[in-house]
């Protein structure tokens, strides 16, 4: 717990260093460690948030925020929303109404036309989970033509996208977490088992890989990392015996497992899983199967959806990562506001995940809930 509460430190540290009047009711890392329920601090000694927003620039109760989600339907993305709704309203001061939230029903060319209509309302900023990350140049260009901020969330366009916006001038950030370190903290989980996830000792872990979206960097980060961590912390080999497209979704993912699990049987001794949907997808058809996680099969997943972790928590599932939707959430609205009142904003946000085991479920789980 002392080390998770260090990792939270410094990811929240490092975002509310980014606009700390901006909307200064947050959580402190302190009672986010600890999932405290205590009231919210003001910003100064008799100050409010709303009023600490407007002493810097612009007033909160007169901002307009654009928020497109790539599908609501999507178990993390809700905790994200919810929770970046929650904190503009309640601790930035943005009037409940002021904030457009759509849904982009994972069709890019419909999140198009919802960006162009906050665009053309006029919106103050627009807070982007993109449903193709590759579209961050097009959106890009639609929003400096309108003179409208973006933060993006959760889909990190590439490199030379956000290079282009320091080199130009553009108002835009990325805020998430490095999906690199969430396939990495998948491969550590497998490879500090007591047998390192070689359940049959022949020094080769057999897996299969139930994948997002291929083309969703997280989703190739994942993958990649994940086996590339197993194969450099064992120092075992690694045998992909599948890697199949289950699009972030919970009953792809117990079909992809279900099929897998009849083809190779006993010879699947760890399922990668690039989320936590897929991930309990899968548990559903290991336990079908009568296979028994820690015992003749391992499972990881990524996001710390509160049933996953509560799984964790029982042994019934290996492990998950942390991604952290609350210090993502408030970060993206710090910079929001920050793009509001003309204030200077990085390009990109980092958030650090943290990876979750049965030795500090029970403290996760208490976030998550």
């Amino acid at each position: 717990m002392r080390l998770f509460k260090k990792v939270l430190a410094v990811s929240v540290a490092s975002m509310c260093a980014l606009s700390l009047a901006a909307c200064g009711g947050s959580k402190s890392a302190e009672t986010t460690a600890a999932a405290s329920s205590e009231s919210k601090e003001e910003t100064k000694a008799g100050e409010s948030v709303s009023e600490a927003v407007a002493a810097t620039g612009k007033d909160a109760k007169d901002i307009k925020v654009g928020i497109s989600i790539y599908k609501f339907d999507d178990n993390f993305m809700t905790l994200y929303r919810n929770e970046l709704v929650r904190y503009l309203t309640e601790d930035c001061g943005i009037p409940k109404d002021n904030i457009v939230v759509q849904d982009g029903k994972n069709d890019q060319a419909e999140q198009t036309n919802q960006i162009n209509n906050f665009i053309a309302t006029k919106v103050d900023v627009m807070i982007l989970n993109l449903v193709q990350s590759s579209s961050a140049p097009t959106v890009t260009d639609l929003a400096k033509e309108a003179g409208i901020p973006v933060v993006y969330i959760n889909r990190e366009p590439d490199e030379t996208e956000e290079s282009r916006w320091a080199s130009d001038g553009i108002k835009a950030t990325y805020v998430g977490a490095d999906a690199r370190q969430s396939g990495t903290f998948q491969g550590e989980e497998i490879a500090e088992l007591d047998n390192k996830g070689d359940i049959n000792g022949d020094g080769t872990v057999k897996y299969i890989m139930i994948q997002g979206d291929p083309e969703n960097i997280d989703a190739q980060y994942r993958t990649e990392y994940s086996v590339k961590a197993l194969t450099e912390k064992s120092g075992l080999k690694a045998e992909e015996l599948l890697i199949q497209r289950g699009d972030w979704d919970q009953a792809k993912g117990q079909q992809i497992a279900q099929d897998a699990l009849t083809q190779y049987g006993k010879d699947i001794e760890v399922i990668f899983c690039n989320n936590d949907a897929m991930a309990l997808g899968a548990l559903q058809a290991i336990n079908a199967a009568g296979r028994k996680v820690g015992e003749d099969i391992y499972i990881v997943g990524v996001d710390a959806l509160a049933e996953a972790v509560q799984n964790v928590s029982e042994g019934k599932m290996t492990g998950t990562v942390f991604n952290d939707f609350i210090s993502q959430a408030q970060a993206a609205a710090k910079a929001a506001i920050s793009f509001t009142n003309d204030e200077k904003v990085d390009t990109k946000i980092p958030v650090d995940y943290v990876k979750v085991t049965k030795d500090n479920a029970a403290d996760i789980l208490k976030l998550v809930k």
